[in-house]
């Protein structure tokens, strides 16, 4: 009996160890992974995940372009397809477009064959919608273990991740008010910033956005795309 509480209290340890690990900002077992920028200047990068979306995505280049602000947007191929106009009014509006994967699985199990389709099928929908420059690629949840990194090493590609996301810090029921605060409260030099904005239930982030911005650019920050912050954008 003690043999096998200790065998089962290693498998367990292992697997928290490895679920971690899937979720690690700046580490990953193979390839480059990328959270920040380099702190040396008053930079850094809005990015918005998910979408796009016909109802909420003009509300937030409104925005966007009413600050002047340029952002990087890692988008799901499926929307892409989806919502073709949405993503060339992005493309239109000067912000970047990243890879988000076809339709946002979970990525830690899947094939090489699997990841590569999830990637590539989402460059082409992006490539359609009108991009014609690098496509950085952001994992699904943050997730990756050992046959995503490996996939895109092999393709030449990082990991983005994020420094600071908002949404995850600041409880589900404070209000807008609140999650802005924390961003201009928290904010650094070369931080990339994570938010979703595009669905029905991202209203908060987008009562907050106007907030963020002018509160950043308040403290002396430029706000500046994913490429211009990190140079990932291949």
């Amino acid at each position: 009996m003690r043999r096998l509480a200790l065998a089962l209290a290693v498998l367990i340890a292992a697997a928290f160890g490895l679920l971690e690990l899937s979720s690690a900002r700046t580490f990953q077992l193979f390839g480059e992974v990328i959270s920040a920028g380099p702190p040396d200047r008053p930079v850094v990068a809005l990015t918005f995940d998910d979408g796009p979306t016909a109802r909420h995505t003009p509300a937030l280049l409104q925005m966007l372009a009413d600050a002047d602000v340029r952002a990087t947007f890692f988008l799901i191929g499926q929307s892409v397809e989806q919502n073709p106009d949405m993503a060339r009014a992005i493309v239109d509006a000067g912000h970047q477009i990243g890879n988000h994967s076809w339709d946002h699985p979970r990525m830690i199990a899947m094939s090489p064959r699997a990841v590569r389709s999830q990637i590539t099928r989402t460059d082409a929908a992006i490539r359609a919608a009108g991009h014609d420059g690098p496509i950085a690629f952001r994992p699904p949840y943050g997730k990756k273990l050992v046959v995503l990194p490996w996939v895109l090493g092999e393709m030449g590609r990082p990991s983005v991740m994020w420094s600071i996301a908002p949404e995850d810090a600041v409880a589900p029921d404070a209000p807008a008010q609140a999650l802005a605060q924390y961003v201009i409260d928290t904010a650094r030099p070369g931080d990339i910033i994570l938010l979703h904005g595009m669905y029905n239930s991202n209203a908060r982030t987008r009562a907050a956005l106007p907030a963020i911005l002018a509160g950043l650019q308040a403290r002396g920050f430029e706000f500046v795309t994913l490429e211009a912050l990190t140079g990932a954008a291949r």
